[in-house]
């Protein structure tokens, strides 16, 4: 039997309430971080992701006193991040309840903390996300994956700082080099799909899932089912992160696993 496909709603957190935006800005306020976080927990959600995402751009910690209460009100593995650079603040994190930490803008600005945490909390404690978008300027010089749409080359650019800071790092190689460096898991999400609802970024997501060994989540652009079962069908991806669906109830997780089950694909219900 093929492994079983994760469901994970996602929690964007800013200034304590849960908000939503589309490619990674016009955000809008959806709800309360600890009811929404019953709310999934009780409808089935096999994980959680918690993401401070102004932490890193205001340079300032997570919400621990939140971060905690999230954590109180649930029973299924659950992932934060958002602004973490250090050992002692991955350690806090922890402390407070977080089964998971996820690191973007620090794994970038300091490779080593990657494997620093690796071997201190172990490997399944660290998710390192990449934030992706399609650059379509091209140096046939350089190192890139590049991919080829409607005979319009383009390669996948990393970004930090919420979005908001090109790196000039490829997606794909930089998967490649955090894997080896002791990532346990990886949370890949195209700035160009999200919240749009138009579904993910197959080429994004399938080809990270074949450069690395280590589960992906794909993240970024789901807006139906059908959306979800294209990534486990052509990706082979690990677990889909939704969030709009979800908060805007146009879909509940039970729903969506047994639509998934009716198609074939292994989850738990």
């Amino acid at each position: 039997m093929s492994l079983t496909k994760r469901i994970i709603p996602c929690l964007d957190i800013d200034s304590y309430k849960v908000v939503k935006g589309l490619k990674f800005s016009s955000m809008s306020s959806v709800g309360n971080p600890v009811s929404l976080a019953k709310k999934y927990c009780d409808d089935g959600a096999d994980e959680l992701i918690f993401l401070d995402i102004a932490a890193s751009k205001e340079k300032r910690k997570i919400l621990k006193l939140l971060v905690s209460k999230v954590a109180a009100t649930i029973d299924i593995p659950f992932t934060v991040g958002g602004g973490i650079s250090t050992i002692d603040h991955a350690r806090d994190i922890l402390l407070n309840g977080a089964d998971k930490v996820t690191i973007n803008t620090a794994a970038v600005e300091n490779p080593i903390l990657i494997d620093q945490l690796m071997n201190i909390f172990g490997k399944q404690c660290v998710v390192v996300a990449i934030d992706a978008k399609r650059n379509y300027k091209i140096n046939e010089n350089s190192h890139h994956h590049i991919f080829v749409q409607n005979k319009t080359k383009f390669w996948f650019e990393v970004y930090t700082y919420g979005g908001t800071k090109c790196t000039g790092l490829d997606a794909i190689e930089w998967a490649k080099k955090v894997k080896k460096l002791g990532a346990g898991e990886i949370l890949l999400t195209s700035i160009d799909m999200d919240g749009t609802k138009n579904g993910y970024d197959l080429d994004l997501t399938t080809s990270t899932v074949n450069s690395v060994s280590i589960p992906v989540i794909a993240s970024g652009g789901c807006g139906t089912p059908e959306h979800i079962l294209d990534v486990f069908k052509t990706s082979n991806a690990s677990g889909a992160l939704a969030a709009s669906i979800f908060h805007y109830d146009f879909y509940s997780i039970k729903f969506i696993k047994k639509f998934l089950q009716k198609n074939n694909v292994n989850v738990r219900l």
